[in-house]
């Protein structure tokens, strides 16, 4: 049972309302006794000014050692930069939104408190999200290898012709996709890009991957779901200038005969999530089902 005496804070960058939101939390927690780190992000001399509480802050990677429940006051992209930075601690994240809520900050500022209140009680729900190992190899060498939340995306550049990637599942041969490009998403990335690029929504808890197309050459090729078990291997077979994405935020330009590995990670991102809300909840939402 999750029992913080150490919270971090992650701000979103230019966000002028975080400011107000950590003031509030700041009170709240030392009234408890409870230690807060914030980012480097976090407008110190403000908080203290309006507080009369010291704040502690340190660099993300620190602080994501030494925390035992993270607290992000952004949107879904700080979320996912959070899972690559919490790294193998699989420390409990929770979201809260400014404005509509999000795929992954499920919460509003003013669900904050309540929610933290409810978590030093013992009374939450901790959500396990599956995230991927990318591992980009060129020749023999290994260049890069990161985990990912959402999708592993190769895809060409804007002036490039259709490009082909060779993809395999376990060593067999699946498919040479002619295509702008393909996609690799976790249940949770389904709603992202792999949505717009026409691939299902899959349930979050669903062990499965799907491997997406991007406007493919031919009509017949469609999305695939997969084991997340499984290795995916994906090798470039066209000299285009193509870039591997991970969770749109990281890029690698890639050359011919490049392989990308696609493995389930050994780690899942953890999250907080509301008791009033479930994932179709947020699907309504979002989606605009209904209206």
């Amino acid at each position: 049972m999750l029992r913080p005496s150490v919270i971090g804070v992650i701000v979103k960058p230019n966000q002028p309302e975080a400011t107000r939101t950590v003031c509030r939390l700041v009170e709240w927690l030392a009234a408890r006794n409870v230690r807060l780190i914030g980012c480097p992000e976090l407008d110190r001399a403000s908080i203290e000014a309006e507080t009369g509480c010291a704040v502690e802050t340190m660099e993300r990677e620190r602080l994501a050692s030494v925390a035992d429940l993270i607290v992000v006051l952004g949107g879904d992209g700080t979320m996912i930069s959070t899972a690559r930075l919490v790294g193998e601690r699989e420390i409990p994240v929770l979201g809260v939104n400014y404005g509509s809520l999000g795929y992954l900050a499920d919460f509003h500022t003013e669900e904050m408190i309540p929610a933290l209140e409810a978590i030093l009680r013992g009374d939450y729900r901790l959500d396990r999200r599956v995230m991927l190992e990318a591992e980009l190899v060129r020749g023999e060498r290994a260049l890069t290898k990161d985990r990912v939340l959402n999708d592993v995306v190769i895809s060409k550049a804007a002036l490039a012709r259709i490009i082909e990637i060779e993809a395999r599942l376990d060593g067999q041969f699946v498919n040479s996709f002619r295509a702008d490009g393909l996609i690799v998403s976790t249940p949770t990335g389904s709603t992202a890009y792999n949505l717009s690029a026409g691939g299902p929504i899959v349930y979050p808890s669903m062990g499965a991957v799907i491997i997406t197309p991007i406007c493919p050459h031919t009509l017949s090729n469609r999305p695939i779901v997969v084991p997340d078990e499984a290795v995916i291997e994906l090798r470039l077979k066209t000299r285009e200038e193509v870039a591997l994405t991970l969770d749109g935020q990281i890029g690698f330009p890639l050359e011919v005969e490049d392989v990308v590995l696609v493995r389930k990670s050994r780690t899942t991102f953890n999250l907080i999530q509301p008791t009033n809300r479930n994932y179709f909840d947020v699907l309504r939402d979002k989606l605009r089902w209904g209206r």
